[in-house]
């Protein structure tokens, strides 16, 4: 098999156009770097030099393959490096699966407190529902996951083996880009309010049905317009008057401050979310137990 050393081998010679001026190149001695060349012939099967021309030159079927030669080497010297920097990243990598909402909102001033230069830690996010989120952590896929969870609720799936840390608190508020009409107003629309709903499978959309909707109030209807199961999608279509939306209130922050949502909760069902950090009990790797220390300080 052709090695990296050899491809180096031959270049020197090219670029230099001599044996000796490419062992001392190679940091050889001249005899070592002769019985390189001649190992490298020998199994190739041809020779691969013009040794009666001075300076010595590559044959010209030699020559006619020295873009493919570089190329080769290139590669091989990035593969070297890729490997061992793929050894470090498996050492000091810590995976985080988060929700969708945590991932644009909580995690990233998190992650942005991580020792990335001094320890060289390698911070891998990976979003997802908050099913997906558990899986991820129960089969190892992630080291770390980020969700949000109901104060009266608590993850009972692996909970023998599951550490938790509650790092902070939100809210699940109804935010429309228009205030709602006054009551003579929604009566004329029996009461009707569009709705930006979630499929009953994903956390929000189990959030809505056991938090929200109960709660309306009986003179009001909630009426669905359109279904996502992503609450970046669902607090982009409120800003467009597409619907009432339930979203995380850090989420709609900044467009509520911005003036072009509206906070609805004074007239609207709202409900207090904890967020959570779930990790698998046991021995941590480096960028695990730095990251987890991290959100312990939180």
């Amino acid at each position: 098999m052709m090695r990296l050393e050899w491809l180096e081998d031959i270049l020197a010679v090219a670029e230099t156009g001599s044996f000796s001026g490419a062992a001392d190149r190679r940091l050889l001695t001249q005899s070592a770097f002769s019985r390189r060349i001649r190992q490298i012939e020998d199994y190739v099967g041809v020779e691969l030099f013009d040794r009666t021309h001075k300076p010595i030159r590559l044959r010209p079927t030699t020559e006619a393959q020295r873009e493919q030669i570089l190329m080769l080497n290139s590669a091989l010297r990035q593969l070297v490096v890729d490997l061992r920097r793929g050894e470090r990243i498996t050492s000091n990598r810590v995976v985080i699966a988060c929700q969708h909402a945590l991932t644009a909102t909580r995690v990233p001033a998190l992650v942005q407190q991580m020792p990335t230069t001094r320890d060289g830690i390698y911070v891998r996010l990976r979003s997802a529902n908050l099913d997906e989120c558990v899986g991820m952590l129960l089969s190892r896929q992630a080291d770390v996951a980020i969700v949000y969870q109901l104060p009266d609720e608590r993850n009972e799936v692996g909970a023998d083996f599951l550490e938790e840390l509650m790092i902070g608190t939100d809210r699940l508020i109804p935010v429309s880009n228009a205030p709602l009409p006054k009551a003579p107003a929604l009566t004329e629309h029996n009461g009707e309010i569009p709705c930006i709903t979630y499929p009953p499978d994903v956390f929000l959309g189990r959030v809505m049905e056991r938090k929200i909707l109960p709660f309306f109030n009986p003179g009001l209807r909630h009426v669905p317009k359109v279904e996502t199961a992503l609450t970046l999608a669902a607090v982009e279509m409120a800003a467009i008057g597409m619907g009432v939306a339930w979203v995380p209130e850090s989420l709609a922050h900044d467009r509520l401050t911005a003036g072009t949502l509206v906070d609805l909760s004074e007239v609207l069902p709202s409900c207090d979310m904890q967020v959570m950090a779930m990790r698998v009990q046991g021995k941590p790797n480096l960028a695990e137990g730095i990251f987890w220390s991290r959100l312990q300080a939180v």
